[in-house]
């Protein structure tokens, strides 16, 4: 009973089971049942892990563009062919009227293939404006 006032005092933070692990690794052996018998008689607080909640997420509606070419979606896909050779595509999809602009597929698309799309996009159709 000492070494569990004195574990309590020096870890107040600490529940039952790291007192209890505490005391078997200094070389008392005694029952778990019989130790925590003891902890609740001692009115020693028995701490749980409460689980962190999240705050709810705001969900706001998506903002629709007011013309075409206003904001753009882009998004790389991949997939494999039946002989199971695996190909990537690179999408840009207008957010407006859900127009695909663009879709480039290679089996392996390099930054440089990327900025050209996007390039030719914008002398095509103009920047987008968000």
């Amino acid at each position: 009973m000492n070494q569990l006032e004195k574990l309590a005092r020096e870890h107040p933070v600490e529940g039952f089971w790291k007192c209890y692990h505490r005391i078997r690794n200094a070389g008392t052996v005694i029952n778990h049942k019989k130790l925590h018998r003891v902890y609740r008689q001692m009115g020693l607080p028995l701490r749980r892990k409460v689980k962190k909640r999240l705050p709810a997420r705001v969900k706001d509606p998506l903002a629709i563009p007011e013309g075409f070419t206003q904001t753009w979606s882009i998004d790389f896909m991949s997939d494999a062919l039946s002989n199971g050779t695996k190909f990537r595509s690179f999408n840009v999809i207008d957010d407006y009227n859900r127009e695909v602009l663009f879709i480039e597929t290679d089996y392996s698309l390099k930054s440089s293939r990327v900025i050209w799309v996007l390039k030719h996009l914008i002398s095509r159709y103009g920047k987008p404006q968000k």
